[in-house]
């Protein structure tokens, strides 16, 4: 299989010379929007009036995603952080279903020179969609590329880093100072990722992971354990397969039938404001809060804060050992992730249950 050539790491090879940022890709133009979501859904049987719903949601922005602005505002970050830890490894930078592409990014990488590259895919948790099948692009991009291709290696999730935990509290904090004091001392917070089958929730320790960093981010901010909850968004299956719940709509109503008058919504699930933070929560979940008359507050992700910064930074210096010590750092329950995937790691679940089979993603 293709991604044998990422899940396997040899330390007696030589140590990495490039980093490579791997990302979803989003469109950055109306013209890109159908062809993204014709890359994304490439294979799944996706009815075209589908497609042209969701490019709705693209439109209403302009027809572009934030995704890749963000993307690069990180990588502007980055790489002085690195470079003041002394890693001059250049950075580069492809995504799943967008330009820059994967095969297009390990082309120039083999023209460069570059053998052996560390991969920071953005994502926090493990599943499928957030693990192993970027693990399987890369693998296919690799043969796209031909035996010039580097080897790439997969950093460590890192849901429970102390750094990322701390830069979720932060945006938590940011977003209650925006409430009176009564308020903030009352508010349910309501934190939100993105849904999955349940098929492939019970092949990973995504739903275990989220709800660690919910835990830990709650424990930080001294938040007790009946004020805050776990719900998901941008559920895209069929409606006849069960995917992890409450929807984030469902879950502000209850709140409000509860007689909840504030809640901060915080996307821990994903890293950057990209199309399905904006659309899911800042449009269809703002219009319900005011339909409804609760106060939402919603924080924003982790996205270039200095804590997330520093984070990446840590673990890619971790994996290049070029740090004082051989430190791991990990917070909470479970300790550091593993840097090998083994080979049973978030297999695929049967179809048609995967995520976005029926529907569409957004980035």
């Amino acid at each position: 299989m293709a991604e044998s050539n990422v899940a396997q790491e040899d330390r007696t090879g030589p140590e990495y010379d490039a980093i490579l940022i791997v990302g979803f890709g989003g469109p950055e133009k109306p013209e890109d929007v159908m062809p993204f979501l014709e890359n994304v859904t490439r294979g799944r049987n996706i009815p075209r009036e589908r497609l042209e719903e969701v490019a709705e949601h693209y439109y209403h922005f302009g027809g572009v995603s934030p995704i890749n602005a963000q993307v690069r505002s990180l990588i502007d970050d980055l790489g002085p952080e690195l470079r003041r830890h002394g890693v001059t490894a250049p950075i580069y930078w492809g995504n799943r279903n967008w330009t820059p592409m994967l095969a297009d990014t390990l082309r120039e990488m083999a023209e460069a020179g570059v053998k052996k590259a560390l991969a920071v895919v953005l994502a926090a948790y493990s599943s499928y969609s957030s693990c192993r099948q970027y693990r399987e692009d890369i693998g296919r991009a690799r043969e796209e590329v031909g035996p010039t291709a580097p080897t790439v290696d997969k950093m460590r999730v890192f849901y429970n880093h102390p750094d990322f935990v701390s830069a979720n509290a932060d945006r938590v904090r940011e977003a209650l100072a925006g409430l009176s004091p009564e308020e903030r001392g009352r508010a349910a917070i309501a934190f939100t990722a993105h849904s999955i089958p349940d098929s492939m929730a019970r092949t990973s320790r995504y739903e275990e992971q989220i709800l660690e960093t919910c835990r830990l981010v709650a424990e930080e901010l001294k938040i007790d354990d009946d004020r805050w909850s776990l719900v998901y968004q941008s559920r895209s299956g069929r409606p006849s397969d069960p995917w992890l719940g409450p929807d984030i709509l469902e879950h502000l109503q209850a709140l409000r039938d509860g007689g909840a008058e504030e809640v901060v919504v915080h996307p821990i699930g994903f890293l950057s404001d990209h199309m399905e933070v904006l659309y899911d929560l800042d449009e269809e979940a703002r219009l319900l809060c005011e339909k409804i008359g609760l106060t939402m507050a919603r924080s924003r992700t982790v996205g270039t804060h200095r804590g997330f910064v520093r984070m990446l930074r840590e673990l890619i210096c971790e994996r290049l050992h070029c740090a004082a010590d051989d430190e791991r750092r990990a917070v909470g329950r479970y300790g550091p992730s593993h840097d090998v995937c083994p080979v049973d790691c978030c297999p695929p679940p049967a179809r048609p249950a995967t995520a976005h089979a029926a529907q569409p993603a957004r980035a």
